[in-house]
């Protein structure tokens, strides 16, 4: 990814919604330049989707926990992970280092919801040997952008071409 690319990206992730002939505008670049860019960013994995951003109270979801679980399934094919991913209230499933397995993030109406979601749901999935919950009291910060002012320095693209696209 060249710089263009870069600010192209960063002008997605903040409106996703934004034009293609507004993008060009502000990378100062024709807008089938800007076209074919993005194109190719979509499919080279950079760009992964289009979303709205849900305010979670607004639908009935206002708890947040992260759970930690613990399995008995080691490896690349673990059942627990396609069991974890499943389940619609958990977004996030992480696979980690430590005594846990997994961190997994998840959404619930309210306490007696997420209990029934760890017994009914997480629980009884045959692997999960325990699991650890923290209730988050406050959100001071939650975002999906991704820094891409350190997150992309230094980063070869492939062909050598330095990154250069039209």
């Amino acid at each position: 990814m060249d710089q263009i690319d870069r600010r192209i990206v960063e002008l997605l992730q903040d409106d996703g919604r934004i034009t293609h002939a507004e993008i060009a505008r502000r990378v100062d670049r024709a807008p089938s330049a800007v076209h074919e860019r993005i194109r190719s960013l979509e499919e080279e994995g950079v760009i992964l989707g289009y979303h709205a951003r849900i305010r979670p109270a607004a639908v009935d979801l206002g708890l947040l926990a992260f759970i930690a679980v613990r399995s008995t399934e080691f490896g690349p094919e673990q059942r627990v992970v396609e069991a974890l991913t499943s389940i619609p209230e958990v977004q996030e499933v992480h696979d980690v280092a430590g005594d846990d397995c997994f961190l997994i993030k998840v959404r619930a109406r309210d306490t007696e919801s997420l209990g029934e979601l760890l017994r009914d749901r997480i629980g009884c999935i045959e692997s999960v040997v325990s699991t650890r919950t923290t209730i988050v009291l406050r959100t001071d910060k939650e975002t999906p952008m991704i820094p891409l002012s350190t997150a992309t320095a230094g980063i070869a693209t492939p062909g050598g071409d330095g990154g250069k696209r039209s």
